[in-house]
């Protein structure tokens, strides 16, 4: 009788580490940015941190300065860092990233303590109707984005939902307005590359119906915001957890979308780079450089055969190329 209850020790053992490893997502600050502590549990690696909290490995240990090779040790206490590939402050659903308000701390400051988070999400995603807080009291803060913790999705305006309601009239429905994000999130990123994916598809078939196909007419419209875009401050974010290591001179070319154009938002396909990493490109012809952020990878499209990379066309605007097919292009990351 003793050695089963001792068998049911050891196997429900592991079951209470899992779940005291998933309790609040409490935010702590570095002068590298905001970050999580993780206890590290048994059987855990580089590799299951990075799925758990959606960052590539390699980010995990270059934040804590370890050695991959020398793997954790069980309850070693690592910093999880919050980057633009996991954490968004601008959406309102995921799993809750929280802050634990100190003595004479208003809504101001846990704003300025937290990336400048906007009064209005902080309020809006913690029910608040006045911006003095108590002590020790837990806010969300933002969200992160990861599979493999549960998500939360908080409603967009929750102070409608407490009115009366209307009494039934013979009007058309109101449709409530949409609230748009700054920054793209993991899941729109995919359905942009498959819509490229898809597209270029289409074009595949049109040249297998036709013996001759005309050239493509670049777009050369220029970008309504000049600079380098808006990827650049999260390339200065990306390089204080991970410094550039490579600097490739690569041959590219230009696939199609309507993104950039307005947003400076410019993108590219790229193999063996996690996708959400954000890569310098340098026309070496004129040195101009912009910021574009990995959609996903090229292997298995034939139109993407004797290119290391393909770029939007806004980012070519931008960079003012004025090659329709093949082009040398500097990367850094």
């Amino acid at each position: 009788m003793k050695n089963v209850f001792g068998l049911i020790l050891i196997f429900l053992f592991p079951a209470v580490s899992l779940l005291a490893q998933k309790g609040d997502l409490l935010v702590k600050s570095s002068d590298n940015g905001l970050y999580l502590d993780h206890k590290v549990a048994p059987k855990e690696s580089y590799y299951s941190l990075g799925r758990l909290y959606n960052l590539h490995p390699k980010t995990i240990a270059a934040f804590n300065k370890l050695d991959m090779n020398k793997g954790l040790n069980i309850d070693q206490k690592i910093r999880v860092p919050l980057t633009d590939t996991n954490f968004t402050q601008n959406g309102n659903s995921g799993t809750p990233v929280l802050y634990r308000v100190g003595e004479n701390e208003g809504l101001l400051t846990v704003s300025k303590k937290n990336n400048n988070v906007t009064l209005a999400k902080l309020r809006q995603w913690n029910g608040l109707s006045s911006d003095q807080l108590k002590k020790d009291a837990k806010l969300i803060i933002g969200f992160l984005m990861t599979k493999e913790m549960k998500a939360v999705t908080i409603a967009s305006n929750p102070v409608k939902e407490e009115l009366p309601p209307v009494p039934v009239e013979k009007k058309e429905p109101v449709t409530p307005p949409v609230t748009a994000t700054e920054d793209i999130t993991k899941k729109e990123e995919k359905k942009i590359a498959e819509a490229e994916e898809k597209s270029e598809k289409k074009e595949e078939k049109k040249e297998e119906k036709k013996e001759t196909v005309p050239p493509v007419v670049k777009d050369m419209r220029k970008p309504s915001i000049e600079g380098q875009g808006y990827f650049k401050s999260h390339f200065e974010q990306q390089v204080k957890v991970m410094p550039v290591s490579k600097e490739e001179t690569v041959t590219s070319g230009i696939f199609k979308t309507t993104s950039g154009w307005e947003d400076a938002k410019y993108y590219l396909l790229m193999d063996k780079v996690q996708p959400g990493t954000i890569i310098k490109l340098i026309n070496p012809s004129n040195n101009k450089a912009v910021f574009a952020k990995v959609l996903g990878e090229m292997a298995g499209i034939r139109q993407n055969q004797g290119y290391n990379i393909r770029i939007s066309n806004a980012a070519a605007a931008a960079l003012e190329i004025s090659e329709q097919d093949k082009f040398i292009i500097k990367t850094q990351y």
